[in-house]
């Protein structure tokens, strides 16, 4: 940890103050969202339905807008953004613990979702403005701090939610209010150097918005990549499924979760800038998002091996099984998440030719939105069809195949040259 601190000493003030915003917006996110559901559930009494809709609210107002935040981002500046969203998600947060009705709870909850939307390609854009030509370890560290704050969240949320629920989504409002606080007397005003279409002027949302979605190369980059947020994802889908199926619902099972999480946590933690160093001495950046999505295949093979393995009825046999698999699993998606994360954002401004750069990571993270979705319902289908006719190896296999796949098209993106793009750097502008 004492080399991540002296590496982020080493950016701008700027970025130093976008690490910290990062760390400190998943701190204030996780330490409410995993106990939303039960408030829902169990306080207010709402049916099953219900809670699933105010959730879902949440998810699609985010993913839906990711688009627009990015082109917002562009056209009036990354700060105002940043700092609207922060602000947005402080009134949300505080209205999911003060309020009971259902319209007054839907409402909190797409607040909440279009605050993401609003600051996250904001935070990304700046990161890679003022970090230039150190981008990718800007990114490693980013992951770093993003890591940091889903690890400690739930931690600090489970202790405010054992006082009250409310005092979770109130503290969690205040850590965003503070923050916007910070970043509305600290943060550099900036927007990209290279916004605007070399002509002069200014384009129209839809004519820019149509120029983005004409990047070939960018949408290939994008569809190959889709693969390994479904993959990275299972961490919180199939991999607590089936330590619960083979370990139970009991403290073993409770026990083992929190040991996935913690696994991948702090295996970025602790191994993020050394990975990043490693890869970036060695491969080009298609090779390594190459390698990463092929380790994220190989995190499924220790599963499909233990679905040979006869189950053990009770005992330490069993627990081995339930946990064993699943923890070594979770440790290498993480370890290939953390090969590819920081090359992943920098070939983004890369392939944006480093014009209209929020505007792709906006169009970016909606379309990986839609593939985790849609991953999530085959993968879940998967699971359901398998267990029922007897072939618990299908799933595995079939998210093995996924990322070998993902994988075999980045290094063909990489090999045609369609992820070579030469950026002119355009330097960001104060406004």
């Amino acid at each position: 940890m004492r080399d991540v601190f002296r590496q982020a000493r080493s950016y701008d003030r700027s970025v130093q103050l976008l690490l910290l915003n990062q760390f400190t917006i998943n701190l204030g996110f996780y330490m409410l969202m995993p106990y939303l559901a039960q408030h829902l559930s169990g306080t207010l009494g709402l049916a099953g339905w219900t809670v699933g809709l105010v959730l879902g609210v949440r998810n699609f107002s985010q993913q839906g807008m990711f688009l627009l935040g990015g082109t917002l981002a562009d056209r009036l500046g990354y700060k105002p953004l940043i700092v609207a969203g922060c602000l947005l998600r402080t009134v949300g947060f505080a209205a999911l613990g003060l309020v009971d009705s259902l319209p007054a709870l839907l409402a909190a909850s797409a607040a909440t979702g279009l605050a993401g939307a609003l600051f996250n390609p904001a935070v990304r854009a700046y990161v890679a403005a003022d970090a230039g030509e150190r981008r990718v370890a800007a990114f490693a560290l980013f992951n770093v701090f993003y890591q940091a704050g889903i690890l400690l969240g739930p931690l600090v949320g489970m202790v405010l939610t054992g006082v009250d629920f409310k005092v979770t989504c109130l503290v969690s409002a205040g850590v965003f209010a503070l923050l916007s606080v910070v970043q509305i007397r600290s943060l550099p005003a900036r927007r990209g150097g290279a916004g605007e279409p070399a002509s002069g002027g200014r384009e129209g949302v839809l004519r820019q918005w149509r120029r983005v979605l004409a990047n070939r190369p960018f949408l290939w980059f994008s569809g190959a990549m889709i693969g390994s947020y479904v993959l990275s994802f299972q961490v919180y889908l199939s991999l607590p499924l089936e330590v619960r199926r083979l370990g139970g619902d009991g403290e073993f099972g409770t026990v083992a979760v929190a040991l996935l999480f913690a696994a991948s946590g702090l295996g970025t933690i602790f191994g993020q800038t050394r990975v990043t160093a490693w890869c970036r001495d060695r491969l080009a950046p298609g090779q390594a998002l190459a390698l990463g999505l092929a380790v994220m295949a190989a995190a499924f093979v220790p599963l499909l091996v233990a679905s040979a393995v006869p189950v053990p009825g009770e005992g330490p046999a069993r627990w081995v099984l339930a946990a064993g698999p699943p923890v070594l699993a979770a440790l290498l998606l993480a370890l290939g998440t953390m090969i590819t994360y920081p090359f992943e954002m920098d070939t983004i401004v890369r392939l944006s030719g480093n014009r209209l750069v929020a505007t792709h990571y906006g169009l970016y993270n909606t379309l990986c939105g839609i593939g985790i979705t849609v991953g999530n319902l085959l993968t879940g289908a998967a699971l359901d069809a398998a267990r029922a006719a007897g072939l618990s190896a299908l799933p595995w296999l079939a998210l093995t195949v996924l990322g070998l796949v993902c994988g075999a098209a980045l290094h063909g993106l990489q090999r045609s040259g369609r992820m070579a793009a030469d950026v002119a750097e355009g330097r960001p502008v104060t406004a």
